[in-house]
């Protein structure tokens, strides 16, 4: 008989024995492949963490007290005890559930995630807050000791062990962030071991302190004098010299024992950490074998593990750097704990003293880099472009300030899919326009990408982007080389894109043809410094503009040409830019998205019919 079915919410949890648990436990992994094999998502993360779910869902009420995810990949189990169990079977659709936490979905969604190391500071905020209104609940952090190589994670330490403030940070220790764990904090974990009798001890000694007269007095004394004896003795944990109790490590699969450490922890009303360690994968033998590859997974077969999309921009781009890297000695690759999502796989095996993987730390990246450029190396920084946001600092401070030739490779560049608003690519355009020196360049294709990136890493002498979507190439496959071109004549309207957008240009173009208007395609190779020239040219040809593009409306290029336009006094009669707008945008897939936000092929035709009878035009 099953269990799960009979679970909807954390209060159905409850009367549970440990061998229901057990076997309730093997049930959500079975489901967890079901659901994520059809639907692609975080499979690996989620297996390993079923069992701390249990044990946090029945420790704490999470209606009230405020459970926060940090990166958020392993909230699927959360979300199959908090009546989103039937809901996972539309994991990452469109008009689905996020594959993230989302407060707007539940209650029991603390707070939105997406990136990493942040979850520390915001449950501190949470804890501060509460303690100001006189509320009561409960606050805690959960983080994965991969998201710990984020420097932020280290501010919010320090703040909260000072605060003083009842706090609760899980940490959740594979050993991992997508592949295994990189720097000292990896290192430092694997050697944490404190006997849990200690701890068993230490709250029968406090509870029994507080019931006799004088007793808290007691035990403060007793507490400082140990904890100088400790000191001076033994080497505390890099937590308690922040200021927090330390509890652990505790076997994270075993419910009973999860669940009496975070008892300790929620009763020491301080801000303490519970080391808790997992395997990633667990479960399913093809994760456990392989967890780094069902980290984030597409589609695939749950009887073979064979994943039924791959490739894309990004292997493409690892094969190039290993071609560049053989002529010049120079060149580095650089990622932020990515190195299978960027293709940088092959240049890791092949070139390992030139490959950092700095962990979660995408501003250090860059200003590595910016060190790396200074002294005469040629770095090469792989990152989403929803990561690079978390650079923007170091490009202005340490890049362009010095105009250092620092190449930044922007994968996932505009929107990308299912993983929904926090990791669509839709404001690198935008930011990194606004960095005086920066050159940004837009493959449409992989012949493409190769020129540009080659350029960009042999030619070019600042700071310079090379952005590139997700997936695989359209069907444009040429090569227009690094400027602007003139992809399509036409004399009816001038149609502006760049990157993939050519290639719903190139169908709106089909599409208008066959009612008689003649679409002409300028596709942009470079939009900053941008060159207006084709532009100019087109529409004092047609009079009519159409620009479109994958990005956030304001800073966008097509708003850089209006302004430029308008000031060469050449403003054509009919102008509209099509872009995102002021919104994030939702999961679904590329194709839906497209056509949610207007930018595909059909779309653009009817934007263009509707601005040519504007101006007259049937």
């Amino acid at each position: 008989m099953s269990i799960l079915e009979n679970i909807n919410n954390p209060s159905d949890l409850k009367g549970l024995d440990s061998e229901q648990l057990s076997q309730l436990s093997g049930e959500i992994r079975e489901y967890l492949v079901e659901c994520v094999s059809a639907a692609g998502g975080h499979l690996a993360s989620n297996l390993g963490i079923v069992e701390l779910t249990i044990a946090l869902h029945s420790v704490y009420d999470t209606s009230k007290d405020r459970l926060v995810f940090d990166v958020g990949h392993q909230c699927y189990v959360h979300k199959i005890f908090t009546d989103r169990r039937e809901a996972l079977k539309n994991l990452r659709k469109l008009g689905g559930i996020s594959g993230y936490p989302k407060p707007c979905e539940s209650e029991h969604d603390a707070f939105i995630a997406g990136h990493a190391s942040n979850s520390i500071s915001v449950a501190l905020g949470m804890a501060r807050a509460r303690t100001l209104l006189g509320e009561d609940y409960d606050v805690v952090a959960l983080i994965g000791d991969g998201a710990l190589t984020g420097g932020l994670s280290y501010e919010a330490l320090s703040d909260a062990g000072a605060s003083g403030e009842p706090l609760v940070i899980v940490l959740n220790d594979n050993g991992m962030s997508i592949r295994k764990n990189v720097g000292g904090i990896a290192s430092y974990l694997s050697h944490q071991r404190i006997k849990p009798a200690y701890y068993s001890f230490k709250l029968w000694y406090r509870k029994a302190m507080s019931k006799i007269p004088g007793g808290k007095r007691i035990y403060g004394f007793t507490h400082r004098l140990k904890t100088m004896i400790k000191e001076a003795i033994f080497h505390c944990t890099v937590f308690e010299e922040m200021g927090l109790e330390y509890l652990g490590p505790v076997d994270g699969h075993d419910i009973e024992k999860l669940k009496n450490y975070l008892k300790w922890a929620k009763h020491l009303r301080a801000p303490a950490v519970v080391h808790v360690t997992t395997l990633k994968g667990k479960g399913y033998a093809y994760s456990e074998e392989a967890p780094y590859e069902y980290h984030g997974v597409g589609k695939f077969d749950p009887e073979t593990g064979v994943e039924k999309s791959n490739g894309g921009f990004s292997i493409k781009f690892g094969k190039i750097m290993c071609d560049l890297a053989e002529g010049d000695g120079r060149i580095c690759a650089i990622t932020a704990a990515m190195q299978d999502g960027t293709g940088l796989s092959e240049f890791a095996r092949r070139f390992p003293s030139r490959f950092f993987d700095v962990g979660i730390a995408e501003g250090h990246a860059a200003a590595m880099a910016a060190g790396m450029a200074k002294q005469g190396l040629v770095p090469v920084f792989a990152v989403y472009s929803s990561f690079l946001q978390r650079s923007y600092d170091m490009l202005i401070h340490d890049v362009a300030i010095q105009k250092l030739h620092v190449v930044l490779a922007v994968d996932r560049a505009g929107l990308v899919g299912e993983d929904g608003e926090t990791h669509h690519g839709v404001f690198d355009v935008n930011f990194l326009s606004s960095i005086p020196g920066m050159t940004i360049f837009c493959p449409s294709s992989y012949m493409e990408l190769e020129t540009m990136l080659r350029h960009a890493v042999l030619e070019e002498k600042g700071p310079v982007a090379v952005r590139y979507p997700r997936g695989k190439e359209g069907n444009y496959k040429e090569d227009a080389g690094l400027g602007n071109v003139i992809l399509r004549d036409g004399k009816d309207i001038s149609m502006v894109v760049y990157g993939a957008m050519v290639n719903s240009a190139l169908r709106a173009a089909e599409i208008l043809d066959k009612q008689g208007i003649s679409a002409e395609i300028v596709k942009l190779g470079r939009i900053f410094p941008l060159d207006i020239e084709a532009v100019k040219n087109s529409v004092g040809k047609t009079n009519c503009l159409l620009v479109a593009e994958e990005c956030v409306a304001e800073g966008s290029v097509g708003q850089r040409i209006a302004s430029v336009l308008a000031e060469l006094k050449c403003v054509p009669d009919k102008m509209r830019l099509r872009n995102l707008g002021e919104r994030f945008i939702t999961q679904g897939t590329m194709s839906e998205l497209y056509r949610y936000c207007g930018i595909d092929g059909e779309s653009l035709a009817e934007e263009a019919l509707s601005l040519l009878r504007g101006n007259g035009r049937e």
